[in-house]
């Protein structure tokens, strides 16, 4: 669900870091169930176990920000998967998650404190946000806005990405075929069942993310993030130049 709210990287994070155990199991899901395990409700577990195990966004979000210890803003973090599942491939840096959902940000928190030493989660607005600077991550939050939302949303986030930094987006286009109507079928039964509390308001075309970003500055490629789901999502990462120039790209 969109989120976040304005605060700066330099709060008070702490800069100690959890990493896996030695001899742990680091198969794909050996580390679902670890993470799920860690969660106290069961509802939450089982949907991290099968949420970090089937959906292709987490990994592919660790290799574009692999290897760097840039402090990451994750805007509508939920439960705050990604950032467990970062700290779980050895991401060494702050990590920053944002979302409107009060009990899953509650959720999340509990789980940093027990595990995860310098994940932080706030309830907020991420429109708001000012003096952040670092990567940005977005996962499956901007079709719960509308068009103009999302712009406000896409600007915000890329005024946030630091030289050298990337913004890293994962969200459905509006485009023909059936993976598009697959997905948004899926997404009338996720808000029928109640695990957002927001129905989706506009899908975006390509163009109506990659403008703004190319915009700001941010050199955008594009590219299917379907893993072995049948639904029509995408990959969408702007990157800064480290000069903070940044040129446009495609």
């Amino acid at each position: 669900m969109p989120a976040a709210g304005g605060t700066t990287h330099n709060l008070a994070w702490s800069r100690m870091h959890e990493s896996p155990a030695a001899g742990a199991d680091e198969t794909p899901r050996a580390i679902a169930r670890r993470i799920g395990k860690r969660f106290r409700r069961r509802l939450h577990g089982g949907y991290a176990r099968s949420k970090l195990r089937m959906d292709p966004a987490f990994a592919a979000a660790t290799r574009q920000l692999g290897g760097t210890a840039m402090p990451v803003l994750d805007i509508g973090c939920g439960l705050g998967l990604l950032g467990f599942y970062l700290r779980e491939h050895g991401y060494a840096g702050d990590y920053f998650g944002l979302d409107l959902d009060a009990a899953k940000i509650t959720a999340a928190q509990e789980v940093a404190d027990a595990h995860y030493r310098g994940l932080s989660f706030r309830v907020g607005d991420a429109r708001a946000l000012t003096g952040f600077a670092g990567h940005v991550v977005m996962l499956d939050v901007l079709h719960y806005l509308e068009r103009d939302d999302q712009r406000a949303l896409l600007d915000a986030a890329a005024r946030c990405v630091a030289p050298g930094g990337l913004l890293v987006i994962r969200n459905v286009l509006r485009e023909p075929g059936w993976r598009f109507r697959a997905t948004v079928a899926e997404e009338g039964f996720i808000h029928l069942v109640r695990w957002l509390g927001s129905p989706p308001c506009h899908y975006p075309d390509r163009a109506e993310i990659q403008a703004p970003l190319e915009a700001a500055g941010l050199a955008c490629t594009v590219e299917p993030l379907w893993g072995r789901t049948p639904f029509n999502s995408y990959l969408i990462v702007g990157r800064r130049a480290a000069t903070g120039a940044g040129s446009a790209g495609t």
